[in-house]
């Protein structure tokens, strides 16, 4: 009788460890990864965020940038770390992309996260450096068809969105365009605008100030409404690639065992944040447009985007090690 009170007693005194701990939590500074390099709309938005979230938390959020091998190396970090809620990643669709592209992958994107909660969806936009003569979508496609091979699009690395959105342009066009991958946009958008590479399929974000300045001219968003940030730029189906809609979301994951209290309290922190004027507002002024919702949403977003870009995938014929 003794031994299975004290069992019992053990039990709930185990179950109470993690509620106690999560109460305690969080006692230092919590680490958002971006998995690309300052100045891309990953880190624009892990910033602003980030920047919120701090308040509410009353620590110090430390945005964290680990980029490489299309976003998988942050991703790679997080996975492995210790799910205590001190490290969490700034995720987005590139990471769906990453689970049919790579041959092998240190993790798996959905049994080793989970997910709080989607934060934004950007369109993507066609942009060309003002040297291209092309005004539009179709120009563009006349100009590749007459030069095969020449014309260059950058993206933020092998196997991203703009990857797959520049594959998908040129097949749907019927034109062959050569890839070029960096490691972000930051470094992709220096070379589009010093004319190194003819155009790139970026989100809004990076790409917003220097076509307000009339350093980049937009050709067409890449997603099925136009955006809000660019409401004269045409859709692609518009400019006539009929169907095309593929745009970047992005939203937070935590390592899969991290603490259920824990994961309420961020997915409540940063919906309160997602929902609230000024950082609507914020969003608004970087072409983002805010979501929120539950991790269940963000779970479906996931599987029904690993799905279609696995399609995708097998079509371009992209595989990477």
């Amino acid at each position: 009788m003794h031994r299975i009170t004290h069992a019992v007693a053990c039990a709930l005194v185990a179950g109470a460890i993690p509620a106690a701990w999560a109460q305690a939590w969080p006692a230092r500074p919590v680490s958002l990864i971006v998995p690309f390099p300052a100045g891309g709309t990953t880190d624009v938005l892990a910033r602003a965020l980030g920047q919120e979230l701090s308040k509410s938390l009353g620590q110090p959020v430390i945005v964290e940038n680990r980029p490489g091998a299309g976003a998988t190396l942050g991703a790679d970090h997080v996975a492995k770390a210790r799910p205590d809620g001190y490290t969490l990643l700034m995720g987005a669709v590139h990471h769906t992309i990453a689970t049919s592209v790579y041959r092998k992958l240190g993790y798996d994107l959905q049994k080793d996260f989970a997910p709080i909660t989607m934060v934004a969806v950007v369109p993507n936009v066609l942009v060309v450096n003002p040297q291209v003569p092309a005004r539009n979508v179709q120009e563009l496609l006349a100009q590749a068809k007459a030069q095969p091979g020449k014309l260059t699009y950058g993206s933020n690395g092998a196997g991203t969105g703009q990857h797959l959105i520049g594959s998908q342009f040129a097949s749907q066009g019927g034109v062959d365009l050569l890839h070029i991958p960096y490691k972000g946009s930051g470094p992709l958008t220096t070379d589009l605008l010093g004319g190194q590479v003819t155009m790139s399929f970026d989100t809004v974000t990076p790409v917003l100030p220097h076509i307000k300045a009339g350093k980049l001219r937009p050709l067409a968003v890449t997603t099925a409404r136009r955006s809000v940030a660019l409401p004269d730029v045409p859709t692609m189906d518009e400019a006539g690639l009929k169907g095309f809609d593929m745009g970047t979301w992005f939203g937070v994951l935590a390592p899969v065992a991290t603490p259920k209290e824990v994961l309420a309290r961020l997915g409540t922190d940063m919906n309160r944040i997602i929902e609230s004027p000024p950082f609507r507002r914020k969003m608004e002024e970087i072409g983002a447009e805010p979501i929120g919702g539950s991790p269940e949403q963000m779970a479906r977003q996931i599987r029904d985007d690993t799905a279609r870009f696995a399609k995708l995938v097998k079509e371009a014929k992209v595989t990477l090690e």
